[in-house]
């Protein structure tokens, strides 16, 4: 399972002209599931995520997580992350988690996260999504367990 986050001032995801989910100061998280990726792992990453940290405290250093810096979480499934861009000029998918369980881990890593106590918006699982983000820093992570 990946997690693709990015620090944000702010994030917002639109599907056919409407916005669905939208935070302020937070995390972006794009979402990919591959095969063989199962709720332990969606739980261990989610740990991972919540705890990485990448927000400045008073002196500037990165040393505070996303929820002792008060913000908020929007998870955006990307099958894409799971991509072999290992050969020629086209990737490959045969990696990614079939769709329902993908969905499904997807819906329950975002579970976890609202377990946490951290407010969590969502894009919608296989749309067509736009989603628009102000990278603080930037700072971006890949994590994956």
């Amino acid at each position: 399972m990946i997690a693709l986050i990015q620090r944000a001032l702010s994030a917002s995801v639109t599907v056919a002209g409407e916005t669905i989910g939208e935070i302020g100061p937070g995390l972006l998280i794009l979402l990919g599931v591959e095969k063989g990726d199962d709720q332990q792992k969606a739980q261990r990453l989610c740990e991972r995520v919540l705890g990485y940290r990448i927000f400045s405290d008073d002196q500037g250093k990165m040393n505070l997580n996303v929820q002792q810096a008060g913000g908020s979480l929007l998870v955006v499934s990307q099958f894409t992350l799971a991509a072999d861009t290992q050969k020629g000029m086209r990737p490959g998918f045969s990696g990614g988690a079939e769709p329902a369980e993908a969905e499904r881990l997807y819906d329950y890593f975002v579970g976890c996260c609202r377990e946490k106590g951290i407010k969590t918006d969502t894009g919608r699982f296989a749309a067509d999504m736009q989603v628009a983000l102000v990278n603080d820093g930037p700072a971006t992570f890949w994590l994956q367990v």
